[in-house]
């Protein structure tokens, strides 16, 4: 079984409840095994507006999800026929993992975006 990390195309707006169902559904069918992980990639960020400091969520890519699967057929049509998900991200049809070394950029990214947001005291 070889877990890799693939980019499922969502309606923007919609990648939250997308993951929440690919997660829900993945243990309802019995493949929690082969997903393993769904990942909205976000940081918190402290905007300023009118005047007051406001907490929100940035998305590092709008209208994409991470998953990380084994691909085959059951885990395709899960993540396909998902409510508000196009497409995944690949080739002709069958969807193409992205490096590890992608995936742990943008894995380091979010973790990044977690570490460097100040305390909410601080404000």
């Amino acid at each position: 079984m070889a877990l890799r990390w693939y980019v499922v195309h969502a309606y923007s707006g919609f990648e939250k409840k997308v993951a929440q169902s690919i997660k829900e559904q993945a243990q309802n069918k019995g493949l929690a095994d082969q997903i393993t992980d769904v990942l909205v990639p976000t940081e918190d960020v402290v905007e300023v507006r009118r005047g007051t400091k406001v907490h929100t969520e940035r998305k590092f890519l709008p209208g994409y999800v991470l998953v990380k699967m084994d691909l085959n057929d059951r885990t395709w049509h899960l993540v396909q026929n998902t409510p508000k998900v196009t497409s995944f991200l690949g080739g002709h049809g069958k969807p193409v993992p992205i490096s590890d070394k992608e995936a742990e950029q943008i894995l380091k990214q979010v973790k990044e975006g977690i570490d460097r947001l100040p305390s909410a005291s601080k404000f």
